[in-house]
């Protein structure tokens, strides 16, 4: 039950993802990316997850470091490492 719905929330993050132009610089986007991360982490695939972690923190380089998201995001990557 649990491997179905990380399969169904990775679909749908990357449908986010494949239609780019339809959110253009919308945060959804970059968002998308970082919940892809999560999911992937959650189902054990790390190596996905660093990647699509390093897609979203390249995406939010220069955003204020201070913003909540942002600093979790980060942690949460250190821990993939």
């Amino acid at each position: 039950m649990i491997a179905e719905q990380y399969a169904e929330g990775e679909s749908e993050f990357q449908k986010i993802l494949n239609h780019r132009g339809i959110v253009g610089l919308d945060p959804i986007g970059a968002l998308a990316q970082l919940e892809l991360g999560r999911v992937k982490a959650f189902s054990g695939d790390h190596a996905k997850a660093k990647s699509a972690d390093d897609a979203f923190l390249t995406i939010w380089k220069g955003a204020d470091p201070d913003i909540p998201i942002l600093k979790q995001a980060k942690a949460e990557y250190a821990r993939l490492r």
